[in-house]
């Protein structure tokens, strides 16, 4: 499926999505939002994607949304810009889009990460961030709130006080630090960044898909459910898992000091 503002390709189980506006930091506007939003399902839908690999072209992840030409935002029955709007019709559906796929998501982080960028960036199952990648919430400087979740994430991962930090100094935070924090997985050398993403999301191509999924929902479900719900799921998911063809050939592999070799069954 061709793309504006947003390159898609799938090898190996591994669908690449790189935001393509470089000369604009890979600013999301209605386009990109749209598209990528659209290529999330693309790649959920396809039996051929067992893993999804974001990162961005150019020097930068993402500078955030594209406010730079207000023209592209929505405007209310007054004709004043309507934020609001703007989230609602674009980054909070990718976001519940993101969160929603049954399958991996990794994010690759070069540079920077602002705004509903950064947001997305943590919203990855698992982000691998280059050693010169930036965290930013800058929405303060400019009068506005933190969007795209990002009030949501940072307080579970990193706590309330470096939540309101990040949120109310709207610095940069360096990479060395949101890994310290909890806020991604590695950090490694700029010039290793895509090839540690890549692995993972084979690792994770090649793995159980059905546990894979189950893992996600369980995770993210914790975040809200007390402990006599989250002991009920994991019984629920576990019954499930137990009965895959996966689940034989991992205890198959495991007695016999082999490699296993799972078909997502």
């Amino acid at each position: 499926m061709p793309y504006d503002t947003l390159n898609y390709a799938v090898d190996d189980g591994i669908a690449t999505l790189t935001l393509n506006r470089p000369k604009q930091l890979n600013a999301l506007n209605g386009d990109l939002s749209r598209e990528l939003g659209e290529a999330f399902d693309a790649a959920a839908a396809d039996d051929a994607v067992r893993a999804i690999l974001i990162t961005g072209e150019g020097r930068g992840f993402s500078a955030g949304a594209d406010i730079a030409n207000p023209g592209d935002l929505p405007m209310d029955a007054d004709g004043k810009i309507d934020l609001g709007a703007a989230l609602e019709a674009r980054y909070n559906p990718l976001i519940k889009t993101m969160r929603a796929c049954p399958k991996p998501v990794i994010g690759a982080v070069n540079g920077i990460a602002a705004g509903v960028g950064c947001s997305i960036a943590l919203n990855c199952d698992l982000t691998v961030a280059a050693r010169s990648a930036q965290f930013l919430l800058a929405f303060v400087n400019i009068g506005l709130i933190p969007d795209g979740g990002a009030t949501w994430f940072i307080p579970r991962t990193a706590g309330h006080q470096r939540a309101m930090g990040m949120a109310l100094l709207g610095q940069k935070l360096p990479a060395d630090t949101a890994r310290d924090w909890g806020l991604v997985w590695d950090v490694v050398d700029d010039d290793a960044l895509m090839d540690t993403a890549r692995g993972l999301a084979e690792r994770l191509a090649n793995g159980p898909a059905i546990s894979i999924r189950g893992i996600k929902q369980s995770i993210y479900a914790a975040e809200d459910n007390d402990l006599p719900t989250q002991l009920d799921m994991e019984r629920d998911l576990q019954r499930g898992c137990g009965q895959t063809q996966d689940f034989m050939e991992g205890v198959a592999a495991f007695a016999q000091k082999r490699k296993p070799s799972f078909k997502g069954r």
